[in-house]
């Protein structure tokens, strides 16, 4: 068979056995051949059962190999797209990629290579050749601490390749979770379920990965460039381009900001204002995705300087962001409507979610939006996910850990 298919089904039952059985079924139903790979989100509600989902599975679905997660949320699709936000789900997303390598891999958290290690130390620790037709699905433990390292890693060994995917989450602050990761041609003894680390596969040949990265923010006040600063404090600030201002301590600038803002808008800066990081430091006319969205994470009111969520450098430009639903929604519906597909013969046809817990109902006060947004996009497609402890998608040709975002996954059939 040389057609790709992709299929998932989603499960609310309440006993893990019913929700495999459910899940199962349905695939069986909607596939008409036989599938390699399994992608399978379960909800933190069978938090004390994740061991077991493995084993259940493959007694009733031979597939050759499965990665998954759980997550505080769990997005599937029935009819319609589902972000089932509390109480117990399963989604099962399995697809038939002919002509298309596929290479699992675990990595604990001490077998990182060092930063300056050669792309040939990656190959070989992932058993993944580095040419430039790949893509890489990532989930890892929710409180890894080396995923930035992995990700700089792996951009440095793959510059080419998509990484996509997110950290495993729990709704309970302290309860574990757990990675799963299953490859029916090794050794019974082999573990698939790991509380650490990180479970990934390396896709090459016929199928691709594009993202998606919505981090949905909008920009206000001048553009700013770094004039003094290092590591997670900027120390001063100057308008861009530079000369048309003194610099100044950034919290001054924020003062003046928010002395300009709408009352609405000072209202939302007091619980959502971000910094954006231009990424593309040549690039002068911006827009969106050209910024990588980081917190405000201190503030020190004697020397006025900032402390932000990454790393910065002098001569960076920044500028203050606001979140809200609309600009979130509006940002993912322009992402949408803008992606182009590289070649018009090409054809996407399935696709995953990793959105941060802080988006879904809390944040649209609707169920299924950002979901519901992506098959408006691809009618018809079939639809899973998680929402992420934190999610993994490039910005401007890097990749990056997010929060507050949802990442799309969309894969393509380059044959088509």
């Amino acid at each position: 068979m040389n057609s790709l298919e992709w299929t998932n089904a989603l499960s609310t039952r309440p006993s893990l056995e019913a929700a495999v059985t459910d899940v199962v079924a349905q695939i069986k139903q909607k596939i008409s051949g036989t599938p390699e790979l399994g992608i399978v989100f379960i909800s933190a509600a069978f938090n004390s059962e994740f061991s077991r989902l493995i084993p259940l599975l493959k007694e009733q679905l031979p597939l050759k190999y499965v990665i998954g997660c759980g997550g505080g949320g769990i997005v599937g699709t029935t009819e319609s797209p589902q972000e089932i936000e509390a109480g117990a789900a399963l989604s099962l997303t399995v697809a038939h990629f002919p002509e298309t390598t596929i290479t699992p891999f675990y990595l604990a958290p001490d077998t990182l290579p060092d930063l300056d290690a050669s792309p040939q130390i990656w190959a070989n620790l992932l058993q993944v050749p580095t040419q430039e037709n790949l893509s890489f699905l990532l989930l890892a433990a929710p409180l890894a601490s080396n995923v930035t390292d992995l990700l700089a890693g792996l951009d440095f060994a793959y510059p080419h390749a998509t990484k996509v995917g997110g950290l495993a989450s729990t709704l309970t602050l302290g309860s574990g979770s757990g990675l799963f990761l299953y490859e029916r041609d090794q050794p019974i003894s082999t573990p698939s379920f790991f509380q650490e680390g990180t479970v990934g596969i390396a896709l090459s040949g016929r199928v691709t990965i594009d993202a998606v990265v919505a981090q949905g923010c909008r920009p206000v006040g001048p553009l700013y460039q770094i004039t003094r600063g290092e590591r997670f404090a900027i120390a001063a600030v100057s308008e861009f381009p530079t000369g048309q201002s003194e610099p100044l301590p950034p919290l001054m600038a924020l003062q003046n900001l928010l002395n300009d803002l709408t009352p609405r808008d000072r209202q939302l800066a007091q619980h959502s204002l971000f910094i954006g990081i231009v990424r593309d430091e040549f690039k002068q006319t911006l827009g969106q995705g050209d910024f990588l969205i980081r917190n405000l994470i201190d503030v020190d009111p004697q020397s006025g300087s900032l402390a932000v969520g990454d790393r910065i450098r002098e001569g960076q430009r920044i500028q203050f962001h606001l979140r809200d639903a609309q600009t979130s929604a509006d940002d993912l519906n322009m992402l949408l409507e803008t992606y182009e597909q590289p070649t018009s013969q090409s054809e996407i046809v399935g696709a995953l979610m990793f959105a941060c817990l802080g988006r879904g109902q809390g944040l649209y006060e609707k169920p299924n939006f950002d979901s519901q947004l992506l098959c408006g996009r691809f009618p018809g497609i079939a639809l899973g996910g998680f929402f992420c402890n934190g999610e993994i998608g490039p910005v401007a040709g890097q990749t990056f850990l997010h929060g507050y975002t949802s990442v799309f996954a969309l894969f393509r059939d380059r044959a088509q």
